[in-house]
């Protein structure tokens, strides 16, 4: 009797990484990849150097708590409008999402942005998709070493450049690259330069499909804003099945779909699926496969539109472009929709009446009431104002709420614009006149050159008994 142990089956928890390579595509969609490339880099590095009423036309001045965005000067009493511009994004995205699928990743997605530079490097420097292959698979030679050294100084320099500009979003762009020139960066300045370069060479020029695949959010609770009619990346089964690459058979007549099972779909995709497998959560929807296969169906003289953008009901029930069409304005769809509609009008509206002037009132609580010398009661306060505009103005203070109430102090100020500043002001009532204990007074502030810009706050006389 053969008492051996058997040997113990290893079972592996993670799969190695295989290296993809994939394959450069033209067409229609891999052109509007690229201008939406183009267009959102002229915005992330362009905007820094936009100059506005002659200052940064974007910049989140953390230091002096104010955001600048155009026009508009946010401070942190405005975080309101800031977290609606998010909300606004996040609706949009959700909408977005349930009509036309995961356009947003493979059209204007930093992730998928990034890797199409890279990978424009990469072929600039070690070629084509073969030549790549054939480079990994070579021993380390001279030559080797330099292509690679080459693409990993070229990965260097964008990185560091995209770096530099995502911390200009928060110091002035002229001013950071004085202090890059000059080396008297602040520590937190260089840090988060080196780690958002850090980041950009380490997503797009190692991880790749990995961040798609693995670490982004958005691929696992996408088919929760999904439905049957959703647009999203398809392949024909009913057309392209059984494949064959043999073109005599069909020729002769035997039984074969239009695939000729090629794998240009294969080749071509960033994250290495086969959309032939059905709607995978890999999936980015960039259509690089569709213009990899119409490519192909052309050559072939077949149809194109084998792989393509459609819904699962319109692939099922072979519905045409304008029954698709008709199904867009679904529940779903309006519902996103009108949330998203009411949401910026009431941002807009919000933003529209919003005062450029505020103003705070505290009192000095270490003396409630005096008595002064000439037999007048004072109260002090502290007037905090807050001049949001980018224009300066003369104030006026007036105070009211007691028939003999009256500054004892001046009554105008000066504010530059964006400033804010503690004013210390002395009201004073004739003995007599008021309630013994809290009265409600007002402090009313008007800009002398411009009457519609004023602010009125309330606050207490404190009469002693």
């Amino acid at each position: 009797m053969n008492d051996a142990t058997p040997p113990a089956t290893v079972v592996r928890m993670y799969a190695a990484r295989e290296d993809i390579y994939p394959r450069e595509t033209s067409g229609r969609y891999a052109s509007l990849r690229w201008l939406c490339v183009w267009l959102t880099q002229l915005v992330y590095y362009g905007l820094p150097w936009m100059v506005w009423n002659g200052r940064q036309a974007v910049l989140f001045d953390l230091e002096a708590r104010k955001f600048y965005i155009f026009g508009i000067v946010l401070w942190p009493q405005d975080f309101i409008y800031l977290a609606t511009l998010l909300i606004i994004c996040a609706y949009g995205l959700f909408l977005v999402t349930a009509v036309a699928g995961r356009v947003w990743c493979g059209y204007a997605c930093p992730q998928t942005v990034y890797t199409e530079l890279f990978l424009w490097i990469e072929r600039k420097i070690e070629g084509t998709r073969s030549a790549q292959i054939r480079l990994a698979r070579q021993p380390w030679t001279l030559g080797k070493f330099t292509r690679k050294a080459a693409k990993h100084f070229s990965w260097g320099l964008l990185s560091l450049w995209t770096g530099f500009t995502f911390v200009a979003y928060f110091t002035p762009a002229t001013t950071l690259l004085h202090k890059v020139l000059t080396a008297v960066l602040g520590p937190w300045e260089w840090f988060w330069i080196l780690f958002y370069s850090f980041a950009t060479y380490g997503n797009a020029g190692w991880m790749r499909e990995q961040v798609c695949k693995y670490m982004c959010p958005y691929a696992r609770f996408q088919s929760a804003m999904f439905d049957k009619d959703t647009l999203i990346i398809t392949y024909d089964q009913k057309r392209g099945e059984p494949r064959s690459a043999n073109m005599k058979d069909r020729e002769a007549g035997k039984p074969a779909g239009d695939c000729i099972d090629c794998s240009m779909c294969v080749q071509v995709c960033p994250t290495g699926i086969d959309i032939r497998k059905g709607l995978q959560y890999e999936c980015i929807g960039c259509a690089a496969c569709v213009d990899a296969c119409n490519s192909v169906m052309t050559k072939v003289d077949l149809p194109t539109g084998l792989i393509r953008y459609s819904t699962e009901h319109a692939i099922n029930n072979q519905f045409s472009l304008k029954q698709m069409q008709r199904r867009v304005l679904r529940p779903r769809v309006l519902i996103y929709s009108g949330l998203l509609l009411l949401i910026i009008l009431a941002f807009s509206t919000a933003l529209s009446i919003r005062e450029p002037l505020k103003l705070d009132v505290i009192r000095d609580r270490g003396s409630l009431g005096r008595e002064v010398d000439d037999g007048m009661i004072e109260n002090v306060y502290r007037l905090q104002i807050m001049n949001t505009a980018e224009t300066g103005h003369q104030f006026k203070i007036s105070v009211s709420g007691i028939d003999s109430i009256a500054l004892a102090t001046s009554d105008e100020v000066q504010m530059n614009g964006t400033e804010s500043r503690a004013v210390p002001v002395r009201v004073r009532v004739a003995h007599g006149e008021g309630k013994p204990g809290s009265n409600k007074i007002f402090f009313e502030l008007t800009a002398v050159d411009n009457p519609a810009v004023h602010v009125k706050e309330k606050a207490v006389f404190f009469v002693p008994q």
